[in-house]
């Protein structure tokens, strides 16, 4: 008999960091899931990038087994890297938090191409350069 899939669930959880608790915990735990099972996969797939915010795409089936796609961290999430902020703007029209380059746009640009939908990496960059505005964050030439 197949494996058929029964539910697709969408977690932010921080690299090399998951534990049984919230949000996986809450969000595996209707399914029957192994939380701990997963936990472990997830930590020792996501070792080089600790403390990253990582998206996952996890894909459970009837026999309670999964798997799991992780995704580029949010765009957000590498912009306040590059900038060196701890958070975007409350005002982003009138405060401006921090700056990056445009090769630092590009940069994030590469990261996130696979999850963008933009044919090029000038396109990438411009997606990218609209979330820096909408975070306050001022972009340099």
């Amino acid at each position: 008999m197949a494996k058929q899939l029964v539910t697709q669930i969408k977690v932010q959880v921080t690299g090399g960091q998951a534990t049984p608790a919230p949000p996986v915990g809450t969000a595996l735990g209707p399914h029957g899931v192994n939380i701990g099972q997963f936990v472990q996969q997830f930590n020792d797939r996501t070792r080089d990038m600790t403390g990253t915010i990582l998206p996952v795409v996890i894909s459970v089936y009837n026999d309670r087994s999964f798997d799991f796609i992780i995704k580029s961290p949010p765009a957000a999430v590498l912009l306040k890297q590059a900038a060196k902020i701890a958070k975007g703007a409350g005002n982003p029209l009138k405060d401006k938090v921090g700056t990056v380059s445009q090769g630092q746009l590009e940069e994030i640009a590469k990261t996130k191409m696979a999850d963008l939908n933009a044919g090029d990496i000038k396109q990438a960059a411009r997606i990218i350069a609209g979330t820096a505005r909408s975070m306050g964050i001022h972009v340099v030439d």
